[in-house]
């Protein structure tokens, strides 16, 4: 009768050290899921703060364009730019510019249309009143660079 209560002992003791285990592990597994919805959560949040910055970019573009087509036609092609906002209004700069963890630029390019359909393509020839803008948005998230872009159209619309 002595030896059943001893090996009964060491099983309470197995018993014990198996709970712990399982409670251990089921508060690690926990814990790695909370950090990974965090990060995604976090992830999610700069995309939709990437996202506002260029749609006030692509405004700012158009607000640029409506105080002179000038400010436009006269920028560099393929030089990456910078809003400012100042004078009550919105500019484009050569030196970066960050809006908390995000930085946007803007690059303008030339387009071409076909002669006879006055269709954009890439064969036809220079439309001064016409401009492709592209506006990065990027941040640095978890080690890695990422970005959204945004690209569109501007006419001079206020010119003959």
């Amino acid at each position: 009768m002595k030896n059943f209560k001893k090996i009964s002992g060491g099983f309470m003791m197995v018993e014990v050290i198996v709970a712990i285990s399982i409670i251990v592990v089921s508060v690690l597994a926990a814990m790695s899921v909370t950090q990974k919805s965090i990060f995604v959560s976090r992830q999610a949040l700069h995309v939709k703060e990437a996202s506002f910055l260029l749609e006030e970019g692509a405004e700012s573009m158009r607000i640029i364009r409506d105080n002179s087509w000038n400010n436009i036609s006269t920028l560099n092609i393929g030089t990456d730019y910078y809003f400012t906002f100042s004078g009550g209004t919105w500019t484009l700069s050569n030196i970066p510019s960050t809006t908390g963890i995000f930085v946007r630029k803007v690059n303008i390019s030339n387009v071409n249309r076909n002669v006879s359909t006055d269709d954009i393509e890439s064969l036809g020839i220079d439309d001064p009143g016409t401009k492709l803008i592209t506006i990065t948005v990027s941040w640095i998230d978890g080690g890695e660079t990422l970005s959204k872009t945004l690209s569109f159209y501007i006419m001079d619309i206020f010119s003959e």
